[in-house]
């Protein structure tokens, strides 16, 4: 007689929490890293607010998602950096044949835009990602051979270019991405969230419009050429 492994039990209700195109849109908005209303949800997902919150209700409880309350609001984000990195593979599986058609110039403007840059939880995604993380590898900054990591030149480098990378628990120093726009892995883990941080405290990178978009400006042109030799073009 053949013994079911323990885990499948706990695998089938985590891939059913996925099973659903309502809570998959919450999931993938939510990759932005900013905590969003129970009612701002809805609207992306274009349910009702009750139908959202029993979606919500099933997430939470599965562990998918926090839950905050302020007042009359309810408030909700990702769990942790390992619930996105978990939606962000997921979604880098879907084929791209696969993906809808806009469905209005505004709705193709908005996918060029996030397909150019975007945050991916709390690091550089899209075209913007990929020519970053290929920069630093080029300059001897990240290694990929055996999975990504920093090398020693690479860590002093984010000294001298100010930028901190706070180690806390067991989140990676370096972690591949794969971006489910280009097809190639980016730079995650803590080296890419303060590389991310760096670029929009900074003013390098700004968000644009309500989704993950974001976009370099003059000043982060200038300071990704100075700091890695990455050209304008490749970052518009």
């Amino acid at each position: 007689m053949t013994t079911r492994d323990p885990r499948a039990t706990g695998l089938a209700r985590l891939a059913g929490l996925f099973a659903d195109e309502t809570r998959a849109a919450c999931l993938l908005a939510l990759l932005d890293g900013r905590a969003w209303t129970a009612s701002e949800l809805a609207r992306h997902a274009g349910v009702a607010a009750s139908t959202l919150s029993e979606h919500l209700s099933r997430l939470v409880a599965g562990g998918l998602l926090a839950e905050e309350r302020q007042g009359r609001h309810r408030y909700v984000r990702l769990a942790d950096a390992r619930v996105a990195q978990l939606v962000e593979d997921l979604a880098a599986q879907v084929a791209p044949g696969t993906a809808v058609r806009p469905r209005s110039l505004r709705e193709s403007s908005a996918g060029s835009a996030m397909a150019r840059g975007r945050t991916c939880y709390d690091h550089l995604a899209g075209r913007l990602g990929i020519a970053v993380t290929d920069a630093l590898t080029a300059r001897g900054l990240l290694q990929q051979e055996t999975g990504f990591a920093l090398t020693d030149t690479g860590v002093a480098w984010f000294a001298s270019a100010g930028i901190g990378l706070e180690r806390r628990g067991r989140r990676p120093l370096a972690r591949a991405c794969l971006d489910w726009t280009e097809r190639r892995p980016h730079l995650a883990g803590v080296a890419g969230a303060a590389l991310c941080r760096h670029a929009l405290d900074t003013g390098w990178c700004v968000r644009i419009g309500s989704e993950r978009a974001v976009k370099v400006t003059a000043a982060g042109e200038q300071a990704f050429l100075e700091l890695l030799g990455v050209e304008s073009a490749s970052l518009r």
